[in-house]
């Protein structure tokens, strides 16, 4: 009789289920540690695909001596154990070679000490970590929404995990805040994690004149003590520059500053203002003016429209807080909203916020589904007031319907003899207190205005109070008694003004610093 096989088969069975029930936790422990935690492992886990712990290197440096990893920057390995692809590839390695001469440059100037505790925002494998170890400084440490143990942690740049006032330098490199879609945040998270008298550096594209002053505008309370360009180390970044400020107030002072809009007077803007000279940098640029009156300007300015040199296509406007686009006189969506601005204003794909100003009722109801456009109901004046609104078509026309025609508002009264058309009583408000209420010189904000002739009471409502400096650019149709395109030779009843004070005041405003275009 042959011996039975039962015990052997299952005890060979028992040792094949408690190996693959092994190999299972191995894999839901790596399951977990990668996409629960957010990173390939922490110190002292059991898990794979990280930088271990006792990691020791050497980077060697073209046609130079060797870095060796030391100063604990990062740990070593036994002998004869293989690395990470990332660690030995040649672009990390041309990346730590360009931090460490920045860092190196930096501590000459006395900016950075080997004792200051540091921190590196939006660095995914910390290159510039490691550059900052290699060169003494010991307590430095990087930041990225995915960790990369040992060099980085886990976090958001918009709300970083660490208290106020909690180091002495903090580097931001790879123009991580011209990519951010809250620049504003970002810069005040590193203005509140930093000590005072601290030193912060940030890497931006080498830019226009406008971005570097909407830069310096992010960091409240910071001094620019110095900048410089520098050559990058890759083609997504050629040209850097580099800006090193200096935090000059404590935590109650940041609150202030962060939480301040310009309300009376706006702080610093004042009651008036006078516009600053990289926004007159930008009116140099601009198309030029029609200086001779047009026979059809319902022809000439339609087409002039077209040759405007718009702000971002000649600037950089990422670093703002945010993106306005009001419209004053706006009619229907489709009048300029959505069949120009819409369409044809460059928008450097940032997402604008919407303000349609329309005292027609008649409007109304086409803004109600409209997503991120705001409705204002009312007339822009001067202060807050009943008005007459008067609905009139063009000339040689009869107003069909209401609303239909184009508006313009009065102060209330009756209608003289010589109108023919509509009235209607509507609210005024203060359209200079309302900007400087709403927006802050950290914004951007486009202005389009076309209110039939109360232009020439609102600009320098707006100068007086000091809310034209809270406008990057407008687009302003001025009014007067133009050639009619019903009747040849003869000129509209409606407006006083003529040609020669438009261009005036076009002129003015381009000499005050105002980037305006000529609208129709």
């Amino acid at each position: 009789m042959e011996p039975t096989a039962g015990k052997p088969g299952l005890l060979k069975n028992v040792l094949v289920r408690c190996f693959l029930f092994g190999v299972l936790i191995v894999l839901c422990r790596f399951a977990y540690v990668v996409t629960v935690t957010g990173e390939s492992c922490k110190l002292g886990n059991f898990c794979f695909l990280s930088l271990p712990e006792n990691l020791n290197f050497v980077i060697a440096r073209t046609g130079g001596p060797a870095i060796a990893a030391k100063n604990g920057a990062v740990p070593s390995t036994s002998a004869g154990s293989s690395l990470p692809d990332l660690y030995t590839s040649k672009d990390w390695i041309k990346a730590v070679h360009f931090y460490s001469s920045v860092f190196q440059d930096l501590m000459a100037q006395g900016f950075l000490s080997r004792k200051a505790k540091s921190l590196c925002i939006e660095t995914p494998t910390g290159h510039d970590v490691y550059a900052l170890r290699e060169s003494g400084v010991k307590g430095a440490v990087g930041i990225f929404k995915k960790a990369s143990r040992p060099l980085v942690i886990p976090g958001d740049p918009h709300r970083l995990p660490f208290g106020d006032n909690s180091f002495d330098f903090v580097f931001s490199g790879g123009g991580r805040l011209d990519k951010s879609p809250k620049p504003s945040d970002f810069a005040a998270e590193i203005v509140r994690t930093l000590k005072p008298e601290g030193i912060a550096v940030v890497h931006i594209g080498a830019k226009d004149t406008y971005s570097f002053h909407s830069f310096i505008d992010l960091f409240n309370c910071c001094k620019l003590v110095t900048s410089r360009d520098v050559e990058g180390f890759d083609d997504s970044m050629p040209k850097i520059r580099e800006m090193v400020l200096k935090k000059e107030c404590g935590d109650g002072e940041i609150e202030l500053l962060s939480n301040t809009r310009v309300e009376n007077g706006g702080g610093n803007l004042g009651n008036k203002c006078s516009v600053p000279g990289h926004k007159l940098e930008l009116v140099r640029k601009a198309e030029p003016l029609i200086e001779t009156e047009p026979l059809k300007p319902w022809i000439t300015l339609k087409k002039n429209i077209q040759n405007a040199k718009y702000l971002p296509a000649m600037a950089d406007i990422s670093f703002k807080k945010r993106y306005a686009y009001v419209d004053v006189g706006a009619r229907g969506y489709g009048s300029s909203i959505g069949s120009w601005f819409k369409k044809q204003y460059p928008k450097q794909n940032k997402t604008f916020e919407v303000f349609a100003i329309e005292a027609d009722k008649t409007f109304h109801e086409q803004y109600k589904m409209k997503k991120r456009v705001t409705l204002l109901p009312y007339a822009a004046w001067v202060r807050n007031e009943t008005l007459s609104f008067e609905i009139n078509g063009d000339p040689g026309e009869k107003v069909k319907e209401k609303g239909r025609g184009m508006g313009r508002i009065q102060p209330a009264k009756s209608a003289d003899g010589g109108f023919n058309g509509e009235v209607d009583q509507i609210q005024g408000f203060d359209f200079a207190n309302w900007l400087k209420n709403t927006f802050s010189e950290k914004d951007f904000v486009v202005m389009k205005m076309d209110v039939e002739g109360t232009e020439f009471d609102l600009i320098p409502r707006l100068f007086e109070t000091g809310a034209i400096c809270l406008i990057d650019e407008i687009f302003l149709e001025c009014h007067y008694n133009r050639w009619q395109r019903c009747c040849p030779g003869e000129r509209s009843s409606k407006y006083e003004k003529t040609y020669g004070q438009c261009l005036d005041l076009f002129t003015s405003l381009r000499q005050s610093g105002v980037l305006v275009h000529q609208w129709w």
